[in-house]
């Protein structure tokens, strides 16, 4: 069970990372920093056990403090989370950039068949 949630864990941050790379070159490295930091506040408010940044968080270190939090809860919580916090940042993004841009960055990051990839990760909890 254990291992499976990790497998989840990683998933997210693996999701986080492709986004993030896109979503930086647009809005930089302070820019992407305050819209996960205020959607990590935000979804806090359902998921009080996420982790926050506590500082500016190095590149290659950046989802550390969620990878943690994620790997310390089951499959379900995690999917739950993640969808939460996903959402919440597209969101003010899409609020900020407008919803066809996002949904290109989006696409670039993570290709037209990540829906599919996630569906059957969480699938088999």
């Amino acid at each position: 069970m254990a291992q499976h949630t990790e497998k989840v864990a990683d998933a997210a941050v693996d999701l986080w990372e492709q986004m993030a790379t896109q979503i930086i070159s647009i809005v930089g490295e302070a820019g992407f920093n305050s819209l996960y930091a205020r959607s990590v506040f935000l979804t806090q408010m359902s998921f009080p056990w996420l982790a926050a940044s506590s500082s500016l968080p190095q590149p290659d270190h950046r989802f550390a403090e969620l990878k943690m939090s994620l790997k310390a809860k089951t499959a379900a919580q995690v999917s739950e989370a993640n969808t939460l916090l996903l959402i919440t940042f597209t969101d003010i993004l899409a609020t900020l950039i407008g919803e066809q841009l996002t949904t290109s960055i989006l696409r670039s990051a993570w290709g037209n068949d990540t829906q599919d990839r996630a569906d059957k990760e969480f699938k088999n909890e």
